[in-house]
């Protein structure tokens, strides 16, 4: 079988490399971009959703969103309905670095993409998503505390 999650691995380390190094001028690092996008295009989303969305746990996700916080990228409010519940929201400083950051997300795209026509594009996508919907199974399961079952075949 081929190492396709490898080839999907090197990807995602390759532009999250890019994006770190590029987005140094606007003084976000370690993915805290992949928050800010998430936050700006789904505002009011609360920390347990983007978490999920993002894939990352809690605690990760809390340390991303405290430093986007602090930078003064987002904000958290009260929910209307519960005190309990904070929302998140971008900052007007976290606004006005969403395009940058949209601009540096659709050429990574573009470039990722080429030599690939329209039926192979869309093709690819519907894939990715049967392949992340796979995972988020194995995902959720992990997450709520079980052990996945590898089968005495590995020689486990």
């Amino acid at each position: 079988m081929r190492e396709i999650l490898r080839e999907i691995g090197m990807i995602a380390r390759a532009l999250d490399s890019i994006s770190n190094i590029e987005f140094k001028e606007v003084n976000l690092t370690k993915g805290q971009y992949l928050y800010l996008v998430r936050i700006y295009e789904n505002p009011g989303i609360i920390q347990e959703k983007l978490a999920e969305m993002i894939k990352v746990d809690r605690t990760t996700a809390a340390r991303a969103i405290q430093r986007l916080e602090s930078q003064g990228f987002i904000q958290k409010k009260n929910d209307n309905t519960n005190k309990k519940i904070k929302r998140l929201f971008t900052t007007e400083k976290g606004d006005n670095v969403y395009p940058f950051l949209k601009r540096e997300g659709d050429h990574s795209n573009k470039a990722a993409l080429a030599g690939f026509n329209p039926e192979e594009t869309e093709l690819l996508f519907h894939f990715l998503q049967r392949i992340r919907k796979n995972v988020e199974i194995d995902w959720d399961y992990v997450k709520k505390g079980n052990k996945r079952e590898y089968g005495s075949d590995e020689g486990l």
